[in-house]
């Protein structure tokens, strides 16, 4: 049985004790980044009592993608916000065991926003939380930490990642019970006026809330199916990427419900429509200059950029497990619908892995297509990073780019091409992601073992499932 969630204030309440502590463990920079981060909270409680914030929430992302958060009542802020807030890690999968459970969560206090999650509503304040032992050594299970990890190999390189996320999902009706349904009264399609469009006030309401946090979004419309919107997200570091996905899924379905409404990020709800993909623009800076940028005149991906694709597209079965997480996630990934099948890049086709958007020099960028919104963003965005960071190191040539139709091409063009398809489904992801052992080394050994062992698992349960295909196909026939 999970334990109650805790609140200690381990170091706020006590200072000195902390300052004291960290001193004797890692040296005099200790007290110096205690007495910053003290400040910092004294800053952030001043916040939370101008604004009169009843509750604060604690926002985390387990290993398989769901946000989580603890709320808290004004009373416990001062702990919360010192990294006292102690959880039971045993109720969620594959974060701890046994004696291991008692887990931490370690605000970030500068990813501290207020909000009113309802117009005219209280206010509400959010952190996002690193998870750390109870010594406040990192975890190793923690997505955020090992998201970080791949980042501090991509600095020694001189590198720092930033991704834009363009964001798919649907917004459905609600049945009478309050149940989500698959149902939309919006007939809209692509780019339709928002007069058509009978989720235009949920999205607007969304759009308001994320701006209160300080996420803007630099595009919204209606997708191609009804019901369907996508959200793009400006460029930002990976880190505050991640969050901000995380963030914007938990408004989404917040905002989506006080309209009556059920916002899902399943990647496939419809058989026959097309499903919601997460493409991710990304590119790599070098200090303050774009590394992917070519000169003036030319169009395309420098060098690095190339070899960051080619490390891609090389491991590009492996990590698909991680970008695509669910059984759901291989019914988008198929042919006639604009996603992608095959790891190959290009620069005008429809439907690659990997698209290099033509015509730009400082601004270069590629855009990875395959990943779903149902992914954990943090791990997501670790093993992308740690394939191109691997292209790169290895000076992977991903060739020259496929301009052809994929859907349309015979097996033996494919092969003429060294075109791999991707994992058709979970089962197949998974023995991929078995076999390359860059993804290992990009999770850490642990989050490797609980992920094999949670899809395998998950797998096993389905393929023992009876389902409604399956009874309309045989149940009168045989």
């Amino acid at each position: 049985m999970a334990k109650s969630i805790l609140f200690y204030a381990f170091c706020l309440q006590n200072s000195a004790g902390y300052a004291k502590h960290g001193t004797q463990r890692l040296g005099s920079w200790e007290v110096v980044g205690f007495m910053a981060t003290h400040a910092k909270m004294g800053g952030a409680l001043k916040l939370l009592k101008k604004e009169s914030v009843e509750f604060l929430r604690l926002q985390f992302t387990d290993l398989l993608g769901s946000i989580k958060d603890v709320e808290v009542p004004q009373s416990q802020f001062e702990p919360a916000l010192g990294g006292g807030v102690i959880f039971d890690g045993s109720s969620l999968q594959g974060f701890a065991r046994g004696a291991e459970s008692d887990l931490l969560l370690t605000p970030d206090l500068d990813t501290l926003r207020v909000f009113e999650e309802v117009p005219g509503g209280p206010k509400m304040a959010r952190v996002v939380c690193d998870i750390q032992k109870l010594d406040h050594t990192p975890f190793e299970v923690c997505p955020r930490s090992r998201l970080k990890k791949v980042l501090e190999e991509a600095s020694e390189m001189g590198f720092q990642f930033m991704v834009a996320p363009e964001i798919e999902f649907f917004l459905f009706q609600r049945n009478p019970d309050d149940e989500p349904t698959t149902q939309t009264r919006d007939t809209g399609s692509y780019f339709d006026l928002a007069a058509l469009d009978q989720g235009d006030q949920a999205r607007r309401g969304i759009i308001k809330t994320l701006s209160a946090l300080g996420i803007e979004a630099e595009a919204v419309h209606h997708e191609i199916s009804p019901g369907q919107h996508e959200v793009d997200l400006p460029f930002c570091e990976a880190v505050q990427t991640a969050d901000n996905i995380g963030t914007f899924r938990v408004i989404a379905r917040r905002v989506a419900l006080s309209h009556g409404l059920h916002a899902t990020f399943m990647p496939k709800p419809i058989f026959g429509k097309e499903g919601s993909g997460m493409h991710l623009h990304l590119y790599l800076k070098r200090g303050e200059e774009n590394a992917f940028a070519v000169s003036e005149g030319q169009t395309g991906l420098s060098q690095v950029g190339l070899y960051f694709v080619g490390g891609l597209l090389r491991h590009a079965r492996g990590y698909t497990l991680v970008t695509n997480p669910l059984i759901n996630s291989y019914k988008r990934l198929i042919a006639g619908f604009e996603a992608p099948t095959h790891s190959v890049w290009s620069e005008q086709n429809v439907n690659p892995l990997v698209r290099v958007p033509p015509g730009h020099t400082t601004s270069a960028r590629c855009e990875v297509r395959s990943p779903d919104p149902a992914c954990n963003p943090y791990l997501a965005l670790a093993v992308i990073l740690k394939a191109g960071l691997v292209g790169i190191k290895n000076q992977i040539d991903p060739g020259p780019p496929v301009n052809k139709d994929i859907y349309g091409m015979s097996a033996r063009e494919r092969g003429r091409l060294s075109v791999d398809p991707l994992p058709i489904d979970l089962h197949e992801a998974t023995r991929a992601f078995q076999k390359d052992k860059l993804l290992r080394e990009a999770l850490g050994k642990e989050i490797y073992r609980h992920l094999l062992e949670a899809h395998n698992s998950l797998w096993i349960e389905y393929t023992k499932q009876v389902h409604p295909w399956e009874l309309e196909k045989y149940l009168a026939t045989y």
